[in-house]
């Protein structure tokens, strides 16, 4: 795994990079948050979609409810890139609709997209 700082004026970014999944457990979501935290002083995550997990996608496992509620809880800010559409639950949909709305959690397409969302909140 590779991270990349992004930095726009005091607002920083780090965009996860590998080819494996990072993101499979509320465990290992601390320790991305962790590791991010410690070793760049910060706060805003760039992930794409397929380094996180399939289950965090089925709303029903309560995977995203959790890891999102640790980030919450935490200050952490998360952007997905990747493409949803995929996706045919209608709770799903909803839920993505809703974080995007917010200022905590996003799913976007393109890593532009992501980076302007985690860079416009504080």
């Amino acid at each position: 795994m590779n991270i990349v700082i992004d930095q726009k004026d005091n607002s920083k970014v780090a965009i996860v990079e590998s080819s494996d999944i990072v993101l499979s457990d509320v465990q290992g979501a601390l320790d991305l948050m962790a590791t991010i935290n410690y070793s760049h002083d910060c706060n805003k995550i760039l992930i794409h979609k397929s380094n996180v997990t399939e289950d965090f996608f089925e709303l029903k496992t309560g995977l995203a409810g959790e890891i999102l509620q640790k980030y919450v809880n935490y200050n952490v800010k998360l952007a997905i890139v990747g493409d949803f559409e995929e996706y045919s639950s209608k709770s799903l949909k909803d839920f993505i609709y809703e974080c995007n709305k917010g200022k905590q959690a996003f799913f976007v397409k393109d890593k532009q997209d992501a980076l302007r969302a985690l860079h416009s909140i504080a």
